[in-house]
């Protein structure tokens, strides 16, 4: 009887080990404050938190105007730590319905020609936002306006921020 218990918990171990399942870490983290903003973060992201609450806080302070804003796509990198290790993100925002949504996300390796970084960071975008469809576009001001909170709060915390922009879309506002 006592050996039919001890290989029972061995075979348990063994299966659950071997069972890989989703971990915690495994699944995106979610940061809000209803009616401002909405933060979907990458797992191990969580240290971008702090530089995108910033920034929404900035931007939503002067209430911003009553259109909305298409996704803005920016890659971040962390200028505190040294370049081999950087901390290297892509990060979206965009503003609708009154609540700035902001998401980021680890950049994958580019395996072809055709790859890019904005098309990473705009299927993930696109996924999250796609309940929250741009119904009321705000003029090239607003977004001028986002764009200099994210230059101007990156500059506070020496971090790198460059905006990424389709080559075919013709953008009369390029922020960084």
């Amino acid at each position: 009887m006592y050996e039919l218990f001890v290989l029972v918990v061995l075979i348990a171990i063994v299966v659950l080990s071997v069972r890989r399942g989703k971990t915690v870490m495994d699944r995106p983290l979610i940061f809000e404050r209803a009616g401002q903003y909405h933060i979907t973060l990458a797992p191990q992201l969580e240290g971008a938190q702090m530089f995108i609450e910033k920034i929404a806080n900035q931007f939503i302070q002067p209430s911003p105007g009553q259109g909305e804003l298409p996704s803005l796509f920016f890659e971040v990198r962390n200028s505190n730590m040294q370049a081999e290790n950087a901390e290297r993100y892509l990060l979206a925002f965009a503003y609708r319905g009154g609540t700035l949504y902001a998401q980021a996300i680890n950049p994958k390796p580019l395996l072809r020609d055709t790859d890019s970084h904005l098309k990473q960071v705009q299927a993930f975008s696109d996924a999250v936002m796609a309940l929250h469809p741009l119904k009321h576009p705000s003029d090239d001001a607003e977004v001028e306006i986002l764009c200099s909170v994210v230059e101007r709060t990156a500059r506070q915390l020496n971090i790198t921020v460059t905006r990424l922009i389709d080559p075919d879309e013709n953008l009369a506002v390029r922020c960084a």
